[in-house]
């Protein structure tokens, strides 16, 4: 057998010379019929058919490493703890007993944790944060004074509402305001310019009074140079003389009094010098520098002794500006007009505004279209101290933004998109800001969470956790949101930017966040449109809107989608309204009213069945018992049971009540314990409607 085998195997290394001894073996022919290695070389690849990988493809996690990275820095790029270091450089040269998170490794260190953590690194790129240039626009310096000429003064006419400001200066301008205005109280600022018989010409800026308007009152002191206080003779000072007093002096700006309404019977104006005095406004009479001017407007008496104490006071200032160069100047009030768009109130404090002029205010830019005074008409230039409409924004900036004068088109983009930089920086900074508390919030309750679980096994953590957060988990996001806090989410709208402000303001204060929460989530300034109604049917909300209007087709759009318009031209109107939406919201408040006291005499059983139960006999004291209503058992200071009677009987009758001074049987629902002595007081619950807490103030 072995000869025949040894035959075969020499015929087969000349048929096949290039074979291995390996593939022939002499004991047993076995291997030939099964021969794995050949059969995987041999095996043909089939067309379309995909190659099997053996060994699959592992994603190795890529870590960012550089130089002189800490121990600590390396685990948080790793994703991983300080520990997971540590046990990566066991078997080391390391000194793993002075590591500490914040030493500095070497490189082969880091990369032999990573390699060791079964990841991969990749050196991180050096990049070199860019300053953005300063493309700002800043005021010029001051002119040389022989370059100056004179200006006419701004006066801001600021005090009480109700006190006749508007009066006065339509008395000054021969105008009637005050009777076109919505409640008879001034809403917005207004600038005019008012030319006296003697010549003088005097910008005036009328500020609201009433105490919404307080950031409208600031923004006309800080852009006047003397501020005229108005105070009524028969009122005296009241809240916002006050507040007015405030804003001056905190604008360093000279004031006039003009003591209104003197012709009354009950006028005193010594009273109102008086009160005056409280605040540190000393009238000239009293040894002070402030004048005092006796007036009436309803009547122009003495008008033209306040017109010329405020041209003296003027004159005193020395008050100059430079009408040449780049335009400067404020923006008094913004809005938006069906027939000329995007409209700003401006005063200009230097140079000369034409038309033509590219102006930048905020974050906004114009190329000045128009300009119009005060009465609507259209004027080529405004100098120094002159108040004009100017047309021509692109979008509409703040009440209250410095207006500056570029020199082209490409300039002005310039500062806004590097002022819209800035201020996206801003935000980015206090947003990052939140939410680094929020996180050190979150991880200081995940860290009092654990303290109490640290003696337990991590099994019986979990357990313990999951038996606290069970409720939580297993409900529904749709119950969740069903039992979240109550809302009202509002959209406001205002017919110029300071109406707008003015609400916010007001909305700013609100602090009744425990009873119902309040959330502005769009604001504007124009009519009510489309936009305004779809977004507040989305979130569910009401639509309130200050001297605007609304449409047909909108207010039948709102009546559809279900949305309240509340449209008002009175502040304090919509604010009470406001109120009342905000109190409809709370749930209704249960109040008991006690409608009548018995005493227990004695008790006894009686056989109902086959259970005897106790029956308390009483006697009425005050007002009736009613079996319907609820009773409540009070024995000294204590209440013992609360609940609702089964039986009232008088003598052996069942009644429904049982009046003063009369005895009855009580059997209460439950098992309950009378004691002679006892007071039982029956009541009723009533469902009275809450009113919020909020207080605006006014």
């Amino acid at each position: 057998m072995n000869v025949m085998w040894s035959v075969m195997r020499g015929a087969g290394r000349l048929i096949y010379p290039n074979l291995p001894l390996l593939l022939c073996p002499v004991r047993s022919p076995a291997p030939l019929l099964t021969w794995p290695q050949s059969r995987r070389f041999a095996s043909k690849q089939v067309k379309g058919q995909k190659k099997q990988n053996l060994k699959p493809k592992v994603d190795k996690q890529e870590v960012e490493i550089r130089q002189g990275m800490t121990a600590a820095a390396l685990a948080a790029a790793m994703n991983r703890d300080f520990d997971h270091v540590l046990e990566a450089l066991l078997n080391t040269s390391v000194d793993l007993d002075s590591l500490r998170p914040d030493s500095v490794l070497e490189e082969k260190w880091i990369k032999e944790v990573v390699t060791r953590s079964g990841m991969k690194f990749r050196w991180a790129k050096l990049s070199e944060t860019r300053e953005r240039p300063n493309r700002d626009v800043q005021r010029r310096p001051p002119a040389d004074p022989s370059l100056l000429v004179s200006r006419p003064p701004v006066v801001t006419i600021m005090g009480h509402v109700d006190h006749g400001k508007t009066t006065l200066l339509d008395s000054l301008r021969k105008s009637q305001i005050v009777s076109t205005e919505a409640g008879g109280i001034t809403q917005h600022i207004g600038a005019f310019l008012v030319q006296l018989p003697t010549g003088e010409r005097i910008t005036f800026l009328d500020t609201p009074g009433h105490a919404a308007f307080s950031s409208m009152r600031a923004r006309g002191a800080h852009a006047t140079d003397i501020v005229i206080l108005v105070v009524a003779a028969d009122d005296g000072v009241m809240n916002q003389t006050v507040e007015s007093i405030q804003h001056a002096r905190n604008a360093k700006v000279p004031i006039i009094v003009a003591v209104n309404k003197c012709d009354k019977p009950q006028a005193d104006p010594q009273r109102v010098k008086q009160e005056l005095l409280a605040h540190d406004v000393v009238c000239e009479e009293f040894g002070g520098d402030v004048q005092a001017i006796h007036v009436s407007a309803l009547k122009d008496d003495n008008l033209l002794a306040l017109a010329e104490a405020t041209v003296v006071l003027a004159e005193v200032l020395e008050l100059k500006a430079d009408p040449n160069g780049p335009v400067e100047g404020l923006v008094i009030e913004s809005r938006t007009d069906k027939g000329k768009g995007l409209v700003t109130t401006a005063i200009v404090q230097r140079g000369t505004l034409k038309r033509g002029c590219v102006l930048v205010a905020g974050r906004c830019w114009a190329k000045v279209r128009f300009l119009f005074d005060e009465h609507g008409r259209a004027v080529l230039e405004a100098g120094p101290s002159a108040a004009v409409q100017v047309v021509g924004w692109k979008e509409l900036p703040s009440a209250g933004e410095t207006v500056l004068e570029v020199e082209s088109e490409q300039r002005a983009r310039e500062v806004v998109e590097w002022r819209s930089h800035q201020e996206e920086q801003q935000k980015l900074l206090e947003e990052q800001s939140a939410i680094e508390l929020k996180q050190q919030l979150h991880l200081e309750e995940y860290r009092r969470e654990r303290e109490g679980l640290s003696h337990l096994s991590w099994r019986q953590r979990k357990a313990a956790l999951y038996r606290a957060n069970k409720t939580r988990f297993s409900m529904r996001p749709s119950e969740r949101t069903e039992s979240q806090e109550l809302s009202l989410p509002l959209i406001i709208k205002g017919d110029v930017d300071g109406s707008v402000e003015t609400l916010l303001n007001i909305l700013d204060g609100y602090d009744a966040q425990d009873q119902c929460q309040l959330d502005v989530v769009h604001f504007g300034i124009g009519d009510v449109s489309e936009n305004d109604v779809n977004m507040a049917a989305m979130f569910g909300g009401s639509i309130y809107g200050f001297n605007v209007a609304a449409s047909r087709s909108i207010q039948q759009l709102a009546a559809k989608k279900g949305v309240a318009l509340r449209l008002h031209s009175v502040i304090y109107k919509l604010v009470d309204q406001l109120k009342e939406e905000l109190s409809s919201k709370l749930p209704p408040r249960v109040s008991q009213n006690t409608v009548g006291e018995a005493t227990v005499l004695a008790t006894f059983d009686v056989s109902v069945g086959k259970k005897k139960v106790p029956v308390a006999g009483c006697r009425v004291q005050k007002g009736h018992l009613d079996r319907r209503l609820k009773f409540r058992l009070i024995r000294g200071r204590d209440t013992v049971w609360e609940g609702s009677v089964s039986t009232l009987k008088h003598h052996k009758d069942d009644v429904a009540t049982a009046k003063a001074g009369m005895e009855c049987g009580l059997l209460a629902d439950g098992q309950v314990d009378f004691s002679a002595g006892d007071l039982i007081v029956c009541f009723e619950e009533l469902e009275v409607p809450q009113v919020t807490s909020w207080d605006p103030g006014f």
